[in-house]
Order: structure tokens, then C-alpha cells, then sequence
């Protein structure tokens, strides 16, 4: 892959992933919430999510999505689903400052267990990812070289971008939580987000009926 090529890759990554989508707001609300110790492993379910997604997307499961209307449909309702699901978890969510002392150690186990998870599966649910990186990755192939070589490249740019985009968003909610440590606020920041999640999870799911009456 030519330098110049490369280096346009990586400024039009950039400026995509610097547009906050549910992970990054996923990310935020945990670090809000819980703090470095909580939100450190939605990042890095964050990064591995994009990890899988844009492999798999260029292996082929973007275009078959592409062909198959009805495998589209049912990965973007499972994923629909589940931001509404975590919406709805969010605003239920204890704080830090709610809790007790007792089991402290299991809890933050089972915690930082559950927002890898949710993380990971929020960005690995994303048709539309899969299906962008197959509209998107081809654009800056060079039909000229090893192809397997610059995939690895894009895959390993892309997402050393994405985990650093998301680590930037969560720390400056780290931060942002230091200002907040009312817990009143902070439950408040959870159903704010919560509701923006179920938001999201709707709009999904209305973005696709409107696509079918198109």
C-alpha cells in the first residue's frame, strides 16, 4: 500500500469514527457511571468488536448482507433489540455511590465481565458497519498489490484508530465524573443515556420499515 494512500485512509477513519455513535455513548455512560475500572473493558470490547467487524466484513459477510435482504433484516432487528435492551439496563443502573461495601471485589468482576460483553456485542450487531467497511475499504485497494497485505493494514489502522477514539471519549468521561460525584447526577446521567440508547435502538429498527416502503 502506497504511503499516500495509506495516509488518506487513516484521515477519512479518523474523521468518521470522531462522529459518536451508541458504542461511544455506551462507553461514556460507563464511565459516567463507574469509572476507569468499569470502563476500561467497554473500550476494549469496543475495539475487539470492530476487530471482528471488519474482518468478517472482509471476508464476505458485507456482501452477502448486501445480497440477502432477509439476513439484513434480522441482524439489524437483533441489534435493535439489544440497544434497547441495554437502554434499559442503563436506566435502571446503580451507581458506584448507591452501593454498599459488601461483595464489592465480585460485583466489579461481574460488572467489568458484563460491559466488555455489551460493548462488544453493540459493535459487532452493527449491519451497517459490516456493510459501510465493504462500501468504504475497497475505495483505497490498489488492484496492483497483495490484497491480503493491505487488508491487514486497513483492518489494523481502522481499528487502532477506533480503540483510540473511544479511549479519548472515556477519558474525558472519567474526567467529566470527578465534576459529578452527586450521586442524584449521576443516576441522572444514566437515564439520559439509557433513553438515548432505547432512541437509537428505536430509530434502527424504524430505519429499516422506512428502507422496506422505499
Amino acid at each position: 500500500m502506497a504511503f499516500e494512500t495509506w495516509i488518506a485512509f487513516a484521515a477519512a477513519s479518523a474523521l468518521l469514527l470522531a462522529m459518536p455513535g451508541p458504542t461511544v455513548l455506551l462507553v461514556v455512560s460507563y464511565a459516567l457511571g463507574h469509572g476507569w475500572r468499569a470502563a476500561l473493558p467497554s473500550v476494549v470490547g469496543v475495539t475487539l468488536g470492530d476487530l471482528v467487524a471488519m474482518s468478517v466484513s472482509m471476508a464476505g459477510l458485507g456482501a452477502l448482507l448486501l445480497a440477502s435482504a432477509d439476513l439484513y433484516t434480522a441482524l439489524r432487528w437483533l441489534g435493535a433489540a439489544y440497544l434497547v435492551y441495554l437502554g434499559i439496563q442503563l436506566w435502571r443502573a446503580r451507581t458506584d455511590s448507591d452501593a454498599d461495601g459488601g461483595g464489592l471485589a465480585s460485583r466489579d468482576a461481574l460488572r467489568q465481565r458484563d460491559m466488555f460483553r455489551n460493548a462488544f456485542a453493540v459493535t459487532v450487531l452493527n449491519p451497517k458497519a459490516i456493510v459501510f467497511f465493504v462500501a468504504f475499504v475497497p475505495q483505497f485497494l490498489d488492484p496492483s498489490r497483495p490484497v491480503l497485505q493491505q487488508s491487514v493494514i486497513m483492518i489494523g489502522t481502522f481499528v487502532t484508530l477506533a480503540g483510540l477514539n473511544v479511549l479519548a471519549y472515556a477519558l474525558c468521561a472519567v474526567r467529566a465524573r470527578r465534576a459529578i460525584e452527586s450521586p442524584r447526577v449521576q443516576r441522572a446521567v444514566n437515564k439520559v443515556s439509557g433513553g438515548l440508547l432505547i432512541g437509537a435502538g428505536a430509530m434502527t429498527a424504524l430505519a429499516g420499515k422506512a428502507q422496506a416502503h422505499a
